[in-house]
């Protein structure tokens, strides 16, 4: 059970409910963690708009959504894991390369690279060596993509904080961790 209330859109304020409509529409359905951080306005705004603008960003949905299992696997949060499993899935990447992902390994090297520095990221919290940026340049990334790539750890770690302190009930096929958070 949430510890905070799921927000219901057919219940709720103008701007929460026009928010969740969205949401809503983009899905499919209301995923409970959007249910969650609807309690804020503000947070819901916030992180509506930025997976909006990562949506359209350079790196792809593809290698954002592997970032996503590899951020939620470290940080043992079970339902971006769940979520962003089937995301991969619908952008096109194979069970095998989201599992692989995951786990923070990729038959691509560039993706491998992208998806080391990114839980470099989440390990050291942000503190990352040149060396580890010229690394991932070297892998074929431009300034912008490792700032996207950077972007969407970010943007994983509220997610993953909201629904691991939240207890936010997981509303998609459960995933099994594949490591306890480090």
């Amino acid at each position: 059970m949430s510890r905070i209330p799921l927000i219901d859109r057919s219940a709720t304020s103008a701007d929460r409910k026009a928010l969740l409509d969205q949401v809503h529409q983009a899905f499919g359905a209301t995923p409970n963690m959007f249910k969650a951080v609807a309690n804020s306005p503000a947070a819901l705004q916030s992180m509506w708009g930025f997976f909006g603008a990562l949506g359209g960003g350079s790196i792809g949905a593809k290698l954002g959504e592997q970032i996503a299992v590899a951020v939620a696997d470290r940080n043992a949060c079970e339902y971006c894991l769940a979520a962003h499993t089937a995301l991969g899935r619908k952008a096109g990447v194979s069970a095998e390369g989201m599992a692989a992902a995951q786990r923070g390994e990729s038959a691509d090297p560039a993706t491998a690279a992208a998806l080391a520095f990114a839980l470099k990221l989440v390990n050291e919290r942000g503190n990352v060596s040149e060396a580890d940026v010229q690394a991932v340049r070297k892998a074929g990334f431009s300034d912008e993509q490792l700032v996207e790539i950077l972007a969407h750890v970010a943007l994983n770690l509220f997610t993953n904080y909201v629904n691991v302190a939240f207890a936010v009930p997981v509303d998609f096929a459960p995933v099994k961790l594949s490591r306890a958070a480090a």
